[in-house]
């Protein structure tokens, strides 16, 4: 079989990094992006260097993601990317909110994702059956009184779907993935009974390898009980 590669941003920790762990298990390489490259060094380690790359990427800026996907690229047949960074809001609401947060989480949850999305998709159509995933949020499904942070995940959810139709023109297939709460360092606490990172990537990894007759547009996943 020919080498498949996925590139994994937000890979240093939480549901990127157990996405890249659940994906090598699979066979595939993993290229792995972060804004730090250093804080990549463990999982690369863990994962073989044949297997796995680490990439240092700020995915707001420009430069850093054509960077990205070119050394992705570079690792081997660029089958699929899950863009998977993002930030969480420090604040509650709008009146509370903190401005300075806003306008990192929407140049990470919505400029960094366009930006992704905008130099993935040429090396996508070069694979069969290129696959786009992308992690959206129940707070993308549901009203979250004054959630700029929800607002920001209601466009990844909006995006993925208008991503889909127009990657069916070539074979190209898009998913969003979205959990309710997660246990990862998103969270400054515990969160013993929410989703658990390794879920999430079981998710990932049951949309990527589907057949290629089979599209799966969204995977809306909840903690149990």
């Amino acid at each position: 079989m020919r080498d498949r590669t996925i590139l994994i941003t937000g890979a240093s920790s939480g549901i990127g990094a157990a996405t890249a762990r659940a994906a090598a298990a699979k066979g595939w390489k993993v290229a792995l992006a972060a804004r730090s490259k250093d804080r990549l060094s463990d999982l690369v380690a863990e994962l073989g260097n044949e297997q796995a790359l680490a990439i240092g990427c700020d995915v707001t800026r420009e430069e850093d993601v054509v960077a990205m996907v070119a050394a992705a690229a570079g690792f081997g047949n660029l089958t699929a990317v899950f863009a998977n960074a993002g930030l969480g809001a420090t604040g509650t609401g709008s009146e509370a909110g903190d401005t300075s947060n806003w306008r990192e989480m929407i140049d990470v949850n919505i400029w960094g994702l366009c930006l992704t999305v905008k130099y993935a998709l040429p090396e996508l159509r070069k694979a069969e059956n290129g696959h786009l995933l992308m992690t959206g949020s129940r707070a993308g499904r549901n009203n979250i009184k004054g959630s700029v942070y929800g607002a920001t995940k209601w466009f990844v959810h909006g995006y993925g779907q208008n991503l889909a139709a127009e990657m069916a023109e070539w074979g190209g297939r898009c998913t969003v993935i979205a959990p309710g709460m997660v246990d990862t360092p998103f969270f400054d606490t515990p969160k013993p009974n929410a989703l658990q990172a390794e879920d999430v990537a079981g998710a990932v990894m049951f949309a990527l390898e589907q057949p290629a007759r089979v599209a799966v547009r969204e995977v809306y996943m909840t903690p149990g009980g």
